[in-house]
């Protein structure tokens, strides 16, 4: 919250003019409550004033709490799901395809990232199924953070199977080509 700035010292002060004390005191008390009001209005934490040789501090305690962790009420249960059958579940479980990690061929993923298959959009893909490549030739261009990571070639062939879509994620040691 906004503090007011404490006024300048001032010279010595003067001796307070002689008021009547019920006067003085009720004065007093309506410029206290005057400030108070001030105060709740403006969402100031202190003011300070210095009126007729009268020295006032207000200051209000601002405690802060942690607000309590909000309770969620737990998701509706949907009824049971029907049983699968296990031809059907046994079928979800087999892989989709060979397992290339394996292959003799196979250039893998050095890096997570997102793999483009050309230079830039519109442009023809650095190789195609049945390109013959050599050592350090760009196979593919794998973004990663931004960068953008040329794949070479580990060695001379052919390329028979490219195994990544053009903008897909990869992950780290994911097979992205055959060459043989």
């Amino acid at each position: 919250m906004a503090r007011k700035p404490a006024p300048a010292k001032a010279a010595p002060k003067a001796a307070a003019p002689k008021i009547a004390a019920p006067q003085a005191a009720s004065a007093d008390s309506a410029f206290i409550r005057e400030l108070a009001q001030l105060l709740n209005e403006t969402n100031l934490t202190e003011i300070e004033v210095e009126r007729s040789g009268l020295h006032v501090r207000l200051a209000r305690e601002i405690h802060v709490t942690a607000a309590p962790a909000p309770a969620y009420a737990p998701a509706p249960l949907a009824a049971a799901p029907a049983p699968i059958p296990v031809a059907i579940a046994a079928a979800a479980a087999a892989p989709s395809g060979p397992d290339y990690s394996k292959h003799p061929g196979v250039v893998p993923s050095p890096m997570v990232g997102s793999a483009y298959l050309a230079p830039e959009p519109g442009k023809p893909p650095f190789v195609s199924v049945g390109t013959k490549v050599t050592a350090g030739q760009t196979l593919i261009i794998i973004e990663a953070m931004k960068t953008m990571n040329q794949i070479p070639a580990p060695r001379a062939g052919t390329v028979t199977q490219i195994l990544v879509e053009d903008g897909a994620p990869v992950e780290y040691g994911e097979p992205l080509v055959i060459i043989e």
